[in-house]
Protein backbone atom coordinates (compact mmCIF):
# COMPACT_ATOMS: atom_id res chain seq x y z
CA UNK A 1 0.00 0.00 0.00
CA UNK A 2 1.06 3.23 -1.01
CA UNK A 3 0.43 6.99 -0.38
CA UNK A 4 1.45 9.89 -3.01
CA UNK A 5 1.96 12.31 0.13
CA UNK A 6 5.66 12.98 -0.86
CA UNK A 7 5.94 16.31 -2.63
CA UNK A 8 9.19 17.05 -3.98
CA UNK A 9 8.65 21.04 -4.77
CA UNK A 10 10.97 23.14 -2.65
CA UNK A 11 11.93 20.16 -0.86
CA UNK A 12 15.61 19.50 1.18
CA UNK A 13 16.81 16.39 -0.66
CA UNK A 14 20.12 14.50 0.74
CA UNK A 15 21.61 12.18 -2.04
CA UNK A 16 24.62 10.13 -1.39
CA UNK A 17 26.66 8.55 -4.37
CA UNK A 18 25.74 12.31 -5.60
CA UNK A 19 28.98 12.06 -7.97
CA UNK A 20 28.13 8.52 -8.93
CA UNK A 21 26.37 7.13 -12.13
CA UNK A 22 22.80 7.02 -10.87
CA UNK A 23 23.18 9.82 -8.25
CA UNK A 24 24.73 12.10 -10.57
CA UNK A 25 21.96 11.32 -13.27
CA UNK A 26 18.85 11.47 -10.59
CA UNK A 27 20.42 14.55 -9.20
CA UNK A 28 20.19 15.98 -12.58
CA UNK A 29 16.62 15.11 -13.25
CA UNK A 30 15.50 16.45 -10.02
CA UNK A 31 17.45 20.04 -11.08
CA UNK A 32 15.38 19.86 -14.04
CA UNK A 33 11.70 18.62 -13.16
CA UNK A 34 11.35 20.01 -9.47
CA UNK A 35 10.89 23.59 -8.58
CA UNK A 36 13.18 25.12 -6.14
CA UNK A 37 14.64 21.51 -4.98
CA UNK A 38 17.64 21.85 -2.70
CA UNK A 39 19.97 19.11 -3.07
CA UNK A 40 22.85 18.07 -0.97
CA UNK A 41 25.19 15.73 -2.43
CA UNK A 42 27.92 13.42 -0.79
CA UNK A 43 30.20 11.44 -2.32
CA UNK A 44 33.96 10.39 -1.15
CA UNK A 45 35.51 10.45 -4.48
CA UNK A 46 37.17 7.26 -4.19
CA UNK A 47 39.28 5.94 -6.66
CA UNK A 48 37.53 2.70 -7.14
CA UNK A 49 37.19 3.69 -10.45
CA UNK A 50 38.47 6.75 -12.54
CA UNK A 51 37.90 10.04 -10.89
CA UNK A 52 37.55 12.06 -13.81
CA UNK A 53 34.45 10.17 -14.88
CA UNK A 54 32.68 11.48 -11.61
CA UNK A 55 34.42 14.95 -11.59
CA UNK A 56 33.02 14.65 -15.16
CA UNK A 57 29.14 14.52 -13.67
CA UNK A 58 29.76 16.79 -10.78
CA UNK A 59 30.75 19.90 -13.59
CA UNK A 60 27.88 18.12 -15.06
CA UNK A 61 25.41 19.06 -12.46
CA UNK A 62 27.46 22.59 -11.64
CA UNK A 63 26.58 23.56 -15.41
CA UNK A 64 23.24 22.78 -14.85
CA UNK A 65 22.38 24.75 -11.81
CA UNK A 66 23.00 27.81 -13.86
CA UNK A 67 19.62 26.89 -15.72
CA UNK A 68 17.46 26.02 -13.24
CA UNK A 69 15.44 27.14 -10.12
CA UNK A 70 16.95 24.37 -7.65
CA UNK A 71 20.53 24.03 -5.85
CA UNK A 72 23.01 21.76 -5.43
CA UNK A 73 25.12 21.87 -2.09
CA UNK A 74 28.61 19.50 -2.46
CA UNK A 75 30.30 17.90 0.58
CA UNK A 76 32.96 15.55 -0.01
CA UNK A 77 32.58 12.88 2.70
CA UNK A 78 32.31 9.26 3.52
CA UNK A 79 28.72 7.88 4.95
CA UNK A 80 31.02 5.77 6.94
CA UNK A 81 32.19 8.72 9.03
CA UNK A 82 29.12 8.89 12.19
CA UNK A 83 30.28 12.52 12.50
CA UNK A 84 30.52 13.43 8.82
CA UNK A 85 26.78 12.52 8.63
CA UNK A 86 25.37 13.74 12.07
CA UNK A 87 27.03 17.20 10.94
CA UNK A 88 25.32 16.96 7.50
CA UNK A 89 21.64 16.28 9.21
CA UNK A 90 22.31 18.71 11.57
CA UNK A 91 22.67 21.62 9.04
CA UNK A 92 20.52 20.71 6.37
CA UNK A 93 18.00 18.66 8.05
CA UNK A 94 17.17 16.40 5.10
CA UNK A 95 12.95 15.49 3.82
CA UNK A 96 14.11 13.21 1.50
CA UNK A 97 16.64 10.59 2.27
CA UNK A 98 18.31 8.94 -1.20
CA UNK A 99 20.94 6.49 -0.19
CA UNK A 100 22.67 5.05 -3.65
CA UNK A 101 26.38 5.50 -1.91
CA UNK A 102 27.77 1.97 -1.92
CA UNK A 103 31.08 0.21 -2.62
CA UNK A 104 30.05 -1.51 -5.90
CA UNK A 105 30.80 -4.68 -7.85
CA UNK A 106 30.59 -8.34 -7.27
CA UNK A 107 34.20 -9.92 -7.74
CA UNK A 108 35.96 -6.54 -6.25
CA UNK A 109 34.30 -8.11 -2.87
CA UNK A 110 36.48 -11.08 -3.08
CA UNK A 111 38.96 -8.98 -3.54
CA UNK A 112 38.90 -5.98 -0.76
CA UNK A 113 36.12 -6.96 1.23
CA UNK A 114 36.50 -3.98 4.14
CA UNK A 115 35.10 -1.63 1.38
CA UNK A 116 31.87 -3.27 1.71
CA UNK A 117 31.90 -4.24 5.25
CA UNK A 118 32.69 0.18 5.55
CA UNK A 119 30.59 1.47 2.91
CA UNK A 120 27.28 -0.86 2.68
CA UNK A 121 26.84 -1.93 6.56
CA UNK A 122 28.60 1.03 8.07
CA UNK A 123 27.77 3.73 6.22
CA UNK A 124 24.43 2.51 5.91
CA UNK A 125 23.78 1.77 9.11
CA UNK A 126 24.84 5.88 10.13
CA UNK A 127 22.02 7.01 7.52
CA UNK A 128 19.54 5.19 9.32
CA UNK A 129 20.70 6.53 12.41
CA UNK A 130 20.50 10.18 11.11
CA UNK A 131 16.97 9.41 10.05
CA UNK A 132 16.19 7.87 13.21
CA UNK A 133 17.08 11.22 15.24
CA UNK A 134 15.51 13.31 12.96
CA UNK A 135 12.58 13.05 14.62
CA UNK A 136 13.51 14.35 17.45
CA UNK A 137 12.45 17.31 19.17
CA UNK A 138 9.34 16.81 17.94
CA UNK A 139 9.87 17.37 14.26
CA UNK A 140 8.63 16.26 11.59
CA UNK A 141 11.85 14.05 10.10
CA UNK A 142 12.47 12.49 7.37
CA UNK A 143 9.60 11.31 5.06
CA UNK A 144 10.84 8.85 3.15
CA UNK A 145 14.00 6.65 2.94
CA UNK A 146 14.93 5.36 -0.72
CA UNK A 147 17.98 3.29 -0.77
CA UNK A 148 19.68 0.82 -3.39
CA UNK A 149 19.53 -2.85 -3.46
CA UNK A 150 20.65 -5.12 -5.92
CA UNK A 151 19.43 -7.96 -8.22
CA UNK A 152 22.67 -9.49 -6.77
CA UNK A 153 20.34 -10.32 -3.91
CA UNK A 154 18.62 -13.17 -5.26
CA UNK A 155 22.04 -15.10 -5.53
CA UNK A 156 21.79 -18.31 -7.53
CA UNK A 157 17.76 -18.14 -7.06
CA UNK A 158 16.51 -21.33 -9.57
CA UNK A 159 12.79 -19.17 -9.84
CA UNK A 160 12.93 -17.12 -12.55
CA UNK A 161 12.03 -14.10 -13.44
CA UNK A 162 12.54 -12.09 -10.02
CA UNK A 163 10.35 -11.38 -7.87
CA UNK A 164 10.64 -9.46 -4.35
CA UNK A 165 8.24 -12.09 -2.81
CA UNK A 166 11.29 -14.95 -3.46
CA UNK A 167 13.11 -15.79 -0.48
CA UNK A 168 16.81 -14.44 -0.68
CA UNK A 169 18.69 -16.26 2.31
CA UNK A 170 21.55 -17.46 -0.05
CA UNK A 171 23.97 -14.79 -1.31
CA UNK A 172 26.62 -15.99 -3.40
CA UNK A 173 29.25 -12.62 -2.98
CA UNK A 174 30.23 -10.51 -0.19
CA UNK A 175 28.69 -7.44 -1.83
CA UNK A 176 25.07 -9.55 -2.24
CA UNK A 177 25.40 -9.89 1.69
CA UNK A 178 25.70 -6.42 2.40
CA UNK A 179 22.70 -5.18 0.03
CA UNK A 180 20.49 -8.17 1.47
CA UNK A 181 21.28 -6.35 4.79
CA UNK A 182 20.37 -3.34 3.77
CA UNK A 183 16.70 -4.28 3.41
CA UNK A 184 17.36 -6.10 6.83
CA UNK A 185 18.41 -2.77 8.47
CA UNK A 186 15.87 -0.83 6.59
CA UNK A 187 12.87 -3.06 7.74
CA UNK A 188 14.39 -2.94 11.57
CA UNK A 189 14.59 1.03 11.86
CA UNK A 190 10.70 1.18 9.91
CA UNK A 191 9.71 -0.88 12.54
CA UNK A 192 10.90 0.56 15.68
CA UNK A 193 11.12 4.28 14.34
CA UNK A 194 8.34 4.57 12.25
CA UNK A 195 10.92 5.92 9.16
CA UNK A 196 8.89 5.22 5.60
CA UNK A 197 11.98 3.32 3.86
CA UNK A 198 11.79 1.71 -0.12
CA UNK A 199 14.59 -0.59 -1.50
CA UNK A 200 15.25 -0.51 -4.89
CA UNK A 201 16.67 -3.90 -6.40
CA UNK A 202 18.72 -2.17 -9.66
CA UNK A 203 19.19 -4.76 -12.20
CA UNK A 204 22.44 -4.15 -14.17
CA UNK A 205 22.48 -0.48 -14.72
CA UNK A 206 24.14 0.99 -17.94
CA UNK A 207 24.23 4.40 -19.89
CA UNK A 208 26.98 7.32 -21.03
CA UNK A 209 29.53 8.17 -18.29
CA UNK A 210 28.29 4.68 -16.50
CA UNK A 211 30.64 2.70 -14.55
CA UNK A 212 34.45 1.58 -15.97
CA UNK A 213 34.07 -1.86 -14.26
CA UNK A 214 30.77 -2.82 -15.93
CA UNK A 215 31.49 -5.25 -18.53
CA UNK A 216 29.73 -2.80 -21.71
CA UNK A 217 32.29 0.10 -20.83
CA UNK A 218 35.24 -2.57 -19.61
CA UNK A 219 34.68 -4.06 -23.13
CA UNK A 220 34.81 -1.02 -24.81
CA UNK A 221 38.03 0.06 -22.76
CA UNK A 222 39.87 -3.19 -23.62
CA UNK A 223 38.65 -3.26 -27.60
CA UNK A 224 40.09 -0.06 -27.76
CA UNK A 225 43.87 -0.96 -26.34
CA UNK A 226 43.39 -3.84 -29.25
CA UNK A 227 42.99 -6.32 -25.52
CA UNK A 228 40.96 -9.33 -25.50
CA UNK A 229 37.54 -9.65 -24.06
CA UNK A 230 36.63 -12.37 -21.65
CA UNK A 231 33.33 -13.78 -22.26
CA UNK A 232 32.20 -15.51 -18.87
CA UNK A 233 30.52 -18.66 -18.60
CA UNK A 234 31.27 -19.60 -22.43
CA UNK A 235 28.98 -16.54 -23.31
CA UNK A 236 25.52 -19.17 -21.36
CA UNK A 237 25.07 -15.57 -19.09
CA UNK A 238 21.93 -13.47 -19.57
CA UNK A 239 21.38 -9.76 -17.60
CA UNK A 240 18.43 -7.46 -17.63
CA UNK A 241 20.35 -4.52 -18.58
CA UNK A 242 18.55 -1.92 -17.44
CA UNK A 243 19.02 1.98 -19.22
CA UNK A 244 19.74 4.93 -16.29
CA UNK A 245 17.35 7.09 -17.97
CA UNK A 246 14.50 4.19 -17.16
CA UNK A 247 16.31 3.22 -13.09
CA UNK A 248 16.56 7.68 -12.65
CA UNK A 249 12.60 7.77 -13.61
CA UNK A 250 11.53 4.93 -11.15
CA UNK A 251 13.55 6.45 -8.81
CA UNK A 252 11.73 10.06 -8.56
CA UNK A 253 8.30 7.72 -8.91
CA UNK A 254 9.18 5.92 -6.13
CA UNK A 255 10.74 9.12 -3.70
CA UNK A 256 7.23 10.46 -4.25
CA UNK A 257 5.25 7.75 -2.64
CA UNK A 258 5.83 6.56 0.71
CA UNK A 259 5.01 3.05 1.75
CA UNK A 260 1.61 3.32 4.06
CA UNK A 261 1.73 0.25 7.12
CA UNK A 262 1.89 -3.41 5.94
CA UNK A 263 0.03 -5.29 7.83
CA UNK A 264 2.52 -5.88 10.42
CA UNK A 265 2.52 -2.33 10.89
CA UNK A 266 5.77 -1.54 8.93
CA UNK A 267 6.22 1.18 6.39
CA UNK A 268 8.02 -0.65 3.89
CA UNK A 269 8.30 -1.68 0.51
CA UNK A 270 11.01 -3.54 -1.93
CA UNK A 271 10.69 -3.11 -5.40
CA UNK A 272 12.67 -4.49 -8.89
CA UNK A 273 13.99 -1.97 -11.52
CA UNK A 274 14.94 -4.06 -14.19
CA UNK A 275 14.33 -4.19 -17.95
CA UNK A 276 12.00 -7.44 -17.36
CA UNK A 277 13.92 -8.82 -20.91
CA UNK A 278 17.36 -10.53 -20.39
CA UNK A 279 19.78 -10.83 -22.94
CA UNK A 280 22.25 -13.33 -23.96
CA UNK A 281 26.53 -11.92 -23.42
CA UNK A 282 26.83 -12.94 -26.75
CA UNK A 283 24.20 -10.70 -28.22
CA UNK A 284 24.75 -8.09 -26.23
CA UNK A 285 28.89 -7.92 -27.36
CA UNK A 286 27.46 -8.51 -30.43
CA UNK A 287 25.35 -5.18 -30.20
CA UNK A 288 28.22 -3.29 -28.46
CA UNK A 289 30.61 -3.91 -30.66
CA UNK A 290 28.32 -3.00 -33.72
CA UNK A 291 27.28 0.43 -32.35
CA UNK A 292 31.01 1.20 -31.16
CA UNK A 293 31.75 0.76 -34.90
CA UNK A 294 28.58 3.07 -36.29
CA UNK A 295 29.80 5.86 -33.64
CA UNK A 296 33.53 5.29 -34.80
CA UNK A 297 35.24 4.22 -31.47
CA UNK A 298 36.29 0.79 -33.14
CA UNK A 299 36.90 1.06 -37.35
CA UNK A 300 35.05 -0.30 -39.79
CA UNK A 301 37.24 -3.28 -40.61
CA UNK A 302 37.73 -4.16 -36.67
CA UNK A 303 38.31 -7.95 -36.39
CA UNK A 304 35.65 -8.57 -33.01
CA UNK A 305 36.44 -12.31 -33.18
CA UNK A 306 39.90 -12.47 -32.47
CA UNK A 307 39.68 -10.46 -29.49
CA UNK A 308 37.25 -12.29 -27.75
CA UNK A 309 37.83 -15.06 -25.10
CA UNK A 310 35.35 -17.36 -23.99
CA UNK A 311 36.31 -18.61 -20.27
CA UNK A 312 34.10 -19.97 -17.37
CA UNK A 313 31.91 -18.36 -14.68
CA UNK A 314 33.80 -16.24 -12.37
CA UNK A 315 33.47 -16.58 -8.56
CA UNK A 316 30.10 -14.84 -7.28
CA UNK A 317 28.83 -14.57 -10.36
CA UNK A 318 25.48 -15.51 -11.93
CA UNK A 319 23.50 -17.00 -14.81
CA UNK A 320 20.89 -15.07 -14.93
CA UNK A 321 19.37 -11.63 -13.81
CA UNK A 322 15.62 -11.38 -15.23
CA UNK A 323 13.40 -8.92 -13.11
CA UNK A 324 9.46 -9.49 -12.25
CA UNK A 325 8.92 -5.79 -12.58
CA UNK A 326 4.91 -6.22 -11.80
CA UNK A 327 4.60 -4.64 -8.21
CA UNK A 328 6.35 -1.58 -9.96
CA UNK A 329 4.24 -1.53 -12.90
CA UNK A 330 0.79 -2.05 -10.65
CA UNK A 331 2.24 0.91 -8.40
CA UNK A 332 3.60 3.76 -10.50
CA UNK A 333 1.86 2.29 -14.03
CA UNK A 334 5.45 2.16 -15.44
CA UNK A 335 8.52 -0.40 -16.49
CA UNK A 336 11.84 0.57 -18.22
CA UNK A 337 11.33 0.06 -21.95
CA UNK A 338 14.94 1.12 -23.35
CA UNK A 339 16.16 -1.58 -25.43
CA UNK A 340 19.88 -2.89 -25.44
CA UNK A 341 20.42 -1.14 -29.24
CA UNK A 342 19.41 2.07 -28.09
CA UNK A 343 21.34 2.51 -24.59
CA UNK A 344 24.58 0.82 -26.21
CA UNK A 345 24.04 3.45 -29.39
CA UNK A 346 23.44 6.23 -26.51
CA UNK A 347 26.74 4.84 -24.66
CA UNK A 348 28.84 5.02 -27.50
CA UNK A 349 28.28 8.12 -29.28
CA UNK A 350 29.24 9.36 -25.14
CA UNK A 351 32.23 7.76 -25.87
CA UNK A 352 33.63 8.80 -28.66
CA UNK A 353 32.93 12.57 -27.65
CA UNK A 354 34.34 12.11 -24.11
CA UNK A 355 37.52 9.79 -25.25
CA UNK A 356 37.91 11.19 -28.51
Amino acid sequence: MLEKNVVLDGKRILVTGAAGFIGSNLTMELLKSVNEVQIIGIDNMNDYYDVSLKEFRLKQIEELTKEVTGSFTFIKGNIADKETITKLFDQYKPQIVVNLAAQAGVRYSIENPDAYIESNLIGFYNILEACRHSYDHGEKGVEHLVYASSSSVYGSNKKIPYATEDKVDNPVSLYAATKKSNELLAHAYSKLYGIPSTGLRFFTVYGPAGRPDMAYFGFTNKLVKNEIIKIFNYGNCKRDFTYIDDIVTGVKAVMQCSPLPNEDGVKYMVYNIGNNQPENLLDFVDILQDELKKAEVLPKDYDFEAHKELVGMQPGDVEITYADVTQLQKDFGFKPSTSLREGLHAFAKWYKEFYG
